[in-house]
């Protein structure tokens, strides 16, 4: 059991959940309300998608298992305590994403397969292996594979059909990504230093990765707004995204001022989290509420 156990911990479950959240609110934006996508294509999809985002992670795990082994964030995870053996995790990442993607071929469509493919290959390949060791841009150019899974979603219920609303839902999470992951990166500088990992408060500058963190957010705030003005979407989820975008301003704001708070990185990077979710989950309330009036 404990071997199963370690096999899953390969998998970032958590962030896997965080991915299938949006992929999931994708998938009953793509429906007009007051319908539903039918259940078992939600499933399927959800599991394909699922499965290729955990292969992902442990393709991930393999390629950075010598920078793990000496940063205290990740030195506990599978590979680098030798719970599980490269090639073990190797064989697992290809049975998960062989598999997710055989499900969403035959099961949901082949657009959906080949996009989430793309998806794979550009975290797991173009982000892991190249950008986060090339540039210190490498989260904002990596960030569109982290992207795609509301379009994922989408496209598994509707195809192709008014895509245009899910390139909406993925550029909330493109444009979330660089914040959310810069305030995690200034908490763990010394750590990205010492493995040389050019992450941009090592390159630029804790200061001035401040200053970025401030202007994406802001930035954020002005693409939440966008669903409503498009009339994708309602007054409840406009209200949602402006207060939840004023607490992240708040965060941004701090972080550029409290320099003696040595905690404020990370509770920017903890809200983060919970903004995305609760962004998305208003997306999906704001949808149905709007038959009930």
């Amino acid at each position: 059991m404990n071997f199963i156990s370690d096999l899953f911990g390969l998998c970032k479950l958590k962030v896997v959940a965080l991915i299938l959240l949006t992929a999931i609110v994708g998938m009953f934006l793509a429906v007009p309300a007051p319908y539903f996508p039918q259940w078992t294509l939600v499933i399927y999809a959800s599991l394909g998608i699922g499965m290729a985002a955990a292969s992902a992670a442990v393709f991930n795990h393999v390629v950075d298992e010598k920078i793990d082994i000496q940063m205290t964030r990740t030195d506990q995870r599978p590979l680098p305590q030798g719970k599980v053996s490269r090639h073990q995790a190797l064989v697992w990442g290809v049975f998960l994403g062989i598999v997710g993607l055989g499900i969403l071929q035959l099961l949901v469509n082949t657009l959906t397969m080949i996009l989430t493919f793309v998806s794979l290959i550009g975290y797991a390949v173009i982000y892991t292996m190249y950008l986060k060791r090339a540039t210190p841009q490498n989260i904002v150019i990596g960030g569109a594979a982290g992207a795609a899974p509301p379009i994922l979603g989408w496209t598994a219920i509707s195809g192709g059909q008014n895509i245009e609303f899910a390139l909406l839902l993925f550029l909330i999470v493109f444009i979330w990504t660089p914040p959310h992951f810069w305030a995690l990166a200034i908490h763990r500088v010394e750590e990205y230093k010492k493995v040389n990992i050019p992450m941009l408060p090592v390159t630029h500058g804790v200061a001035y990765t401040k200053q970025q963190i401030l202007l994406y957010t802001i930035l954020l705030i002005v693409v939440t707004i966008l669903p409503y003005l498009v009339g994708m979407s309602g007054l409840i989820y406009l209200a949602s995204a402006l207060i939840l975008g004023a607490i992240f301003l708040k965060y941004a704001i701090d972080i550029n001022t409290r320099p003696k708070d040595k905690k404020i990185a990370w509770k920017t990077f903890s809200y983060s989290i919970n903004y995305l979710m609760l962004i998305f989950l208003a997306l999906l309330v704001d949808h149905y509420w709007l038959i009930t009036l």
